[in-house]
């Protein structure tokens, strides 16, 4: 069962702004690192930033200043906020949860070692 459910892509131009969210199915307070990638055409998959669960964040070079990530544990969600849009920002958004625990219904279990993934989701980003 998917556990981490995107959503919030789409279109935008040049200079404009997406929000993206990372909707847990379970609970994401034990989880130690919460994240985003992405993966543009023909391009490797790359980290975007990432967010541990004492707050700490983390950027990829390319959208330092320019895309912020928060995190709250009470409405299981992760949201990417992403300003001043690039051409070269379109790719699949996926969410990723690394480290700790998670739970979801009657059990919990630790976060298996690949983590958890979502199904991504597509941000086209014309000039």
């Amino acid at each position: 069962q998917v556990q981490l459910v995107e959503s919030g892509g789409g279109s935008a131009q040049s200079g404009q702004s997406l929000r993206l969210i990372c909707s847990a199915r379970g609970t994401i307070d034990k989880v130690g690192l919460m994240g985003w990638y992405r993966q543009g055409p023909g391009k490797q998959r790359e980290l975007v930033a990432s967010v541990t669960n004492s707050g700490a964040t983390n950027y990829g070079d390319s959208v330092r200043g320019r895309f912020t990530i928060s995190r709250d544990d009470a409405q299981r969600r992760v949201a990417l906020q992403m300003d001043y849009l690039r051409p070269e920002d379109t790719a699949v958004y996926t969410c990723h949860a690394e480290g700790g625990t998670y739970c979801a219904g009657n059990w919990c279990s630790d976060v298996p070692k690949a983590g958890f993934w979502g199904q991504g989701t597509q941000v086209t980003v014309s000039s």
